[in-house]
This record gives structure tokens, sequence and C-alpha cells, in this order.
């Protein structure tokens, strides 16, 4: 494959430092969300909740210590994610869930309901990917509409995203890529969010990141986001990296 050098420099260290986001959103932690939150503690998930360090369609994440439960003995840090009744995307979750037949039951329980079940649909899609040898966070928990999770990086930082990343072999990256969307298939599950902004980079390593929206692969729009999730990686690495793949053939490749 033809390869150009990219003129990017690359990022530094202090670029990907965990970083306190000062404006909290009101109303996040309201009765309910401690209720669910307590969970985490009495489980030993976690023994304090730290600062919110990214915001997103759908969720805050905020960072955390771990607790005494050998589930994450050792680590450093935890990842809490909470996803938001009031999310701007709630419409177009529905629609994830309605076509996943593992899910669609729950569909029509509200918009609270909904993004519970968002919650739980992104544990269960993580289980999934880790079964499939797949590199994402580790799931560790979820209740009501938290989910904890493996944190991605370094003591001090976080893993850039494949759009902030210099890579030394963008080749072996997209191997990569393509492999776990293979493994997937196989397993009966299709990100449908690819791109590279949901990937983390530890080295040349891709982590997928952001299951909520995984679907079934029999979801009636399976082979539509399949098609767009390796549309969007292939024109990145092209774009980015000069990498040329014939998209219809890759796609026959995963699928066979």
């Amino acid at each position: 494959m033809a390869r150009r050098r990219s003129k990017r420099h690359s990022p530094k260290r202090e670029d990907f430092m965990l970083k306190e986001q000062i404006k909290t959103p009101q109303g996040i932690f309201n009765t309910k969300t401690m209720v669910y939150l307590s969970k985490f503690f009495n489980k030993g998930i976690i023994s304090r909740l730290g600062y919110r360090i990214a915001r997103g369609k759908e969720a805050d994440i905020y960072i955390a210590e771990p607790g005494s439960s050998e589930v994450v003995a050792g680590k450093e840090h935890v990842i809490l994610k909470f996803f938001r009744v009031d999310a701007s995307s709630f419409f177009n979750m529905s629609d994830y869930i309605k076509g996943d037949p593992r899910f669609e039951r729950q569909a029509g329980r509200g918009k609270a309901g909904i993004i519970n079940t968002w919650c739980k649909k992104e544990f269960g899609n993580l289980m999934l990917a880790e079964a499939a040898g797949v590199h994402a966070p580790k799931p560790y928990m979820f209740n009501g509409n938290i989910l904890a999770m493996e944190f991605l990086g370094g003591k001090d930082t976080i893993f850039p995203t494949l759009n902030d990343a210099e890579l030394e072999k963008p080749e072996k990256a997209l191997d990569e890529l393509l492999v776990a969307a293979k493994r997937l298939y196989k397993r009966g599950l299709i990100h449908a969010d690819l791109s590279e902004y949901n990937i983390l980079m530890n080295d040349d390593v891709p982590f997928i990141i952001d299951w909520g929206q995984a679907v079934s692969a029999k979801h009636p729009r399976a082979a539509e986001f399949l098609r767009k999730d390796i549309f969007n990686l292939l024109k990145f690495f092209r774009r980015r990296y000069g990498l040329e793949t014939d998209l219809d053939a890759t796609l026959r490749e995963i699928t066979e």
C-alpha cells in the first residue's frame, strides 16, 4: 500500500495530561443518580469520585479512585460514564435500541428508561468486545445511568485519539482495526460509530471506545452501519497517511 509521510508534528505529552473541566452540568447529580452512584462505592468499584475530564453527546466522563474490589485491583484510576437524561441525541438512541433485537422490547420505557437501557447496552457491548479479543475499555459495572470501566492511559495522561496521535506504523494500526471489525462481526456485533474520534492509541495499538450505539448484526441497518464504519476508517488513513485500501474488498473480507 502507498504511504506518504505526514507533515503533522507529533503531539506533546502535556497535550494529554488529565485536566479537570471546571464546569459541571447542573442536575447531573440528582437524587436518583446519587442512589445509583452509591452502589459503586458499596461494591468497592470506586473509593472516591474525582472530576469531570470529558463531555460527550450523551454522557459526562469522570475519573475516580478505585475501591477495594478485586475487579479494580492494581488500577490507578476508574472511569465513570454518567449518561445524561437530557441528552440531545436521545431520539437517535431510541432508533439504535429499537432496531437491536437484544433490547428492542425496552424501547418504549420512556426517556429515563431509554437512557438506562443505553447504559446497559454499552456494558453488554463491551463484554462482547472483550470476548472477541478486541482492544476496548474493560467494563466493571453498570447501574442505572452510570457505567464504570477501565481507564485508558498512563498515571497522569489519557491515550490520545487516533485523530490526535501521530502513528509510526499506520499500516499496523489499520490492519488491527480491520481485524477487530471482523472479530466483532463474527460475534454478531457492529460498532456503528467507528471514527478517528472513537479510537484511542497506545503507541500503535488501537483501543475502540464509545460502544453504546453498537448493534447486533441482525439490526435492519447493520450492513449500512458496517459499511459506514469501514468507509470512515479507510478515508481517515487515506487522508492522513496515504494508505489506499479498497472498500468493497475490505467489506467482503470482514463478512465472509
